[in-house]
């Protein structure tokens, strides 16, 4: 039997793998919940246990069906609120709709606050989300929000599996990425390097290409950072330049591995090493199709973060020493 105000967990249909990996490195079980559509689509939510007066998790992440996914966990927030549950955290190791952070043109949504007010209004008092796409979209919203990085995996993994990381140098694929791996290269003591992408001309049909802005990857091993691949065109592009641009072998670290292209079985034919990305979005489908996909494991980091923040311990140790110390897990 439970006490009051023990961690329960709940999951809906996204990624049950990682809430059941997260629930056994608590020791807790998940709360037996069934999460169904009628047959005009509608989506109805069943929790078999009480949750009142509990401290409730609910692991959902934004991939696959995001709509789907995102209507699940909204409709499980309230649930969990009518039930008297003591406080609900919404645990999205990927964001649904972080893309749309700004207004880049006219009659743009800003879809990410929308998607903040939606959970602030269904009843949920607190975010753990993973590498946000733009942190100012913890500003969206009016509760507190921890965004957990994956940067203390990635170069925990860099240490132990890419041999002559010391001769390296990190890249990043754009400008928006510059923070991430300046950041990364001050920690590995290694040189970063920037590319350029652009058009060859002004039409929207125009090829794309890029070039190189900052640094020298010529006989060096470059470790490719980014937050997201989706249809891989960016990977591709990258990849392509750097070994142009004489790099020794190039391997990629990607903490949201999307891969909703039409054709996985591309990355393989990647100038690449290795393309590795963490479980924030379930791998397993994608691993059959592409033999050079790794996946990092972050359930013992999002475990932490549960346990830290039920028992009101800070989590700033999440960022650095205690992630680089645990061991990187590849499944």
């Amino acid at each position: 039997m439970y006490h009051n105000n023990s961690i329960r967990i709940l999951t809906g249909n996204s990624h049950p793998e990682l809430a059941q990996a997260v629930a056994e490195r608590l020791n807790v079980p998940t709360v037996p919940c069934t999460v169904k559509k009628f047959s005009n689509g509608e989506i109805n939510v069943k929790i078999s246990e009480s949750v009142r007066d509990e401290d409730v998790f609910i692991i959902q992440s934004g991939c696959d069906d995001v709509n789907d996914n995102l209507m699940e966990l909204l409709i499980l927030i309230s649930a969990c609120k009518t039930a008297s549950a003591r406080r609900i955290t919404a645990v999205i190791p990927c964001f649904p709709y972080a893309r749309m952070d700004k207004k880049d043109k006219s009659r743009a949504p800003i879809t990410a606050k929308l998607v903040a007010n939606m959970l602030t209004v269904a009843g949920c008092d607190h975010v753990i989300t993973m590498d946000l796409h733009a942190s100012q979209i913890q500003g969206f919203f009016d509760i507190p929000v921890d965004n957990l990085w994956s940067e203390p995996l990635m170069i925990g993994y860099i240490k132990r599996a890419i041999p002559g990381w010391q001769n390296g140098i990190v890249v990043s694929p754009d400008a928006g990425g510059a923070k991430r791996v300046t950041a990364m290269a001050d920690k590995l003591n290694i040189e970063f390097a920037l590319i350029h992408r652009k058009r060859d001309g002004k039409s929207l049909t125009a090829p794309e290409r890029m070039e190189l802005l900052v640094g020298d990857v010529k006989d060096k091993v470059a470790i490719l950072v980014d937050d997201m691949i989706d249809s891989g065109s960016t990977l591709a592009l990258a990849a392509r330049t750097l070994h142009e641009n004489g790099a020794k072998s190039v391997h990629a670290l990607i903490s949201h591995g999307l891969l909703s292209g039409p054709n996985l079985s591309l990355i393989d034919e990647l100038p690449i090493h290795e393309l590795v990305v963490t479980n924030t979005i379930p791998q397993n489908k994608h691993q059959e199709f592409a033999a050079k996909l790794k996946t990092i494991d972050i359930s013992p980091t999002i475990a932490e973060s549960i346990r830290r923040t039920h028992n009101g311990e800070s989590i700033s140790l999440l960022f650095g020493e205690w992630a680089e110390t645990s061991g990187v897990h590849v499944l």
